[in-house]
């Protein structure tokens, strides 16, 4: 559903990529890079308590700092003509590990629990990390029957690190936000993964029918 805003701050970044090309940042250094983020975004939302809120800003920063690398690699690699399969797949795991290790600090925290309990918090977290990887595993599944997945769901990648974000933010006030963030999230990225699955199920469908036809 961003995609096509994505691809108007990409434009508005070309600036910042030629620093960051000046700079030495490859774009697989960029993707490390934003990867390492992740990770102390993840330890914060570990660290969050209703004790010390404050550790919700810091994950946030460093959720959005991850997702702002996430967005210069291409830039860069694109800009540059450093564009490689190797790059592209070695963002993606690195995509995937951020992902689950920024749920699994949601999780270890109970961040959830305070919305939800000690049994739905968790099955909602993990509910959530699920949707995400399916989301993700659906889009590389149909990229190689041929079709192209980008803008297909509700919840991409970055409409979900927004979430996560506003409902952090939120978080910050209301605790409880932070876990019906992560329902949100739940229902919408395995909603996701549904109309995928739909959406390939037609696109095969009708090259079936063109197959036969000819």
């Amino acid at each position: 559903m961003l995609t096509k805003l994505k691809k108007q701050i990409q434009m508005m970044l070309n600036s910042e990529a030629k620093l960051a090309h000046r700079l030495g940042f490859t774009p697989n250094r960029i993707s490390l890079t934003g990867f390492l983020f992740a990770l102390v975004s993840a330890v914060a939302y570990a660290s969050a308590t209703a004790q010390a809120p404050w550790f919700l800003l810091l994950g946030v920063f460093f959720l959005l700092a991850s997702g702002f690398s996430d967005t210069m690699d291409g830039i860069v690699a694109r800009t540059f003509q450093q564009t490689t399969v190797f790059g592209g797949f070695f963002d993606a795991v690195l995509d995937r590990y951020a992902d689950a290790a920024i749920y699994a600090g949601i999780l270890l925290s109970g961040l959830s629990d305070v919305a939800w309990g000690t049994f739905w918090g968790p099955i909602l977290t993990l509910s959530a990390l699920a949707g995400s990887m399916m989301v993700s595993y659906t889009r590389a599944r149909a990229e190689t029957c041929g079709l192209k997945m980008e803008s297909v769901g509700f919840a991409e990648r970055a409409e979900r690190m927004l979430i996560l974000a506003v409902a952090s933010l939120l978080g910050y006030f209301w605790l409880p936000a932070l876990g019906y963030g992560v329902a949100l999230l739940a229902v919408l990225s395995n909603i996701t993964v549904i109309q995928r699955a739909w959406y390939v199920y037609g696109e095969l469908k009708k090259k079936a029918a063109f197959v036969a036809a000819g």
